[in-house]
């Protein structure tokens, strides 16, 4: 049975307090399935909000730059937070918290998710925040969305009666804009496991760990006859308004040998492909120069991956780079 509180008008405090730090009434639902959660929001219609790891949602509540009139929480729902592989296909719930996929063993034979798990804000943030959450959201500063569009990652949806698989790249549509149809919900995100000698890693580059990163890099290869690129995916992120896939600097790898000045021209080519806007965490032109020597370095460490070194990689943060 589904529970529904009222949560109490907060917003008229005493002096002092302040208004801009607490949320406008809203209703409260507590599902025990994903198509419970689905039915509520069809019924409620767009005001009302799924609840995931709310690491996003809460703060713009408590700044009312969101007003929802209900929340539908998952955070109760079973079986919706797991890791596993089958088949050579690791499956994620919906509700899968960043730090369980840092933590993660399974998810640790492909660097590049660890990279990207470990690296999100702080341990706070990775405790309650969900992958499903952050696909969903389709936040163009997001960490997860370049580094699964550099893998076969597949977003399996269930709305009002239905469910459907979407490819990641068809399931982003603009910046905050998903494939999502009214009423559904993430239920779980599927990457395959990449083949021998790929590899990946992701890189990104901020003033310290709460805040987003200025710009960032996602990089599978695969190489072969030593060094030799046969395969590889680049994309970019927070220099667009969704993640920006480098194609010019992937022809600039492909069927030639990693050297200094392949990677450079790759790299050259990234920082063109990027689109970035000034705002506070840099300049339009310095997020470019960003671009270019993340890029580099996402080739090189991924590189020594699929040769099956370990080398460390993530987010990197100013005076460190």
């Amino acid at each position: 049975m589904v529970q529904e509180r009222s949560h109490e008008n907060i917003g008229d405090r005493p002096e002092g307090l302040g208004k801009a730090v607490y949320p406008n009434s809203f209703r409260y639902f507590r599902p025990s399935t994903l198509e419970e959660a689905s039915a509520i929001l069809t019924e409620l219609g767009e005001d009302a909000k799924a609840l995931a790891g709310g690491q996003s949602l809460i703060p713009l509540m408590k700044l009312r730059l969101s007003s929802p009139s209900a929340l539908v929480d998952l955070n109760f729902i079973p079986d919706s937070s797991y890791i596993r592989r089958s088949n050579g296909t690791i499956h994620f719930g919906a509700m899968t918290r960043h730090a369980d996929i840092e933590n993660s063993e399974i998810a640790s034979r492909v660097p590049i998710l660890h990279d990207c798990a470990a690296g999100i804000a702080d341990s706070q943030v990775r405790n309650r925040g969900t992958i499903g959450g952050s696909v969903a959201e389709a936040d163009p500063s997001g960490d997860w969305g370049p580094v699964l569009l550099t893998l076969d990652t597949e977003v399996h949806v269930i709305g009002p009666g239905s469910s459907r698989t979407i490819g990641l790249a068809e399931f982003f549509l603009d910046a905050y804009t998903t494939a999502l149809a009214p009423g559904e919900l993430v239920k779980e995100i599927s990457v395959k496991a990449p083949t021998n000698n790929t590899s990946g890693a992701y890189v990104a580059f901020k003033r310290c760990a709460p805040v987003y990163a200025s710009a960032s890099a996602a990089v599978s290869l695969t190489v072969e006859d030593g060094d030799v690129c046969k395969a590889v995916r680049i994309l970019l992120g927070c220099v667009g308004l969704t993640a920006i896939r480098a194609s010019e600097a992937e022809a600039a790898l492909i069927g030639k040998e990693l050297t200094t000045k392949s990677i450079e021209t790759a790299a050259e080519a990234a920082m063109a492909a990027a689109d970035p806007q000034t705002d506070m965490r840099g300049s339009a032109e310095y997020k470019r120069a960003l671009v270019r020597v993340l890029v580099k370095r996402a080739i090189r460490i991924a590189s020594r991956r699929a040769r099956g070194e370990h080398v460390e990689a993530g987010h990197e943060y100013v005076g460190r780079i």
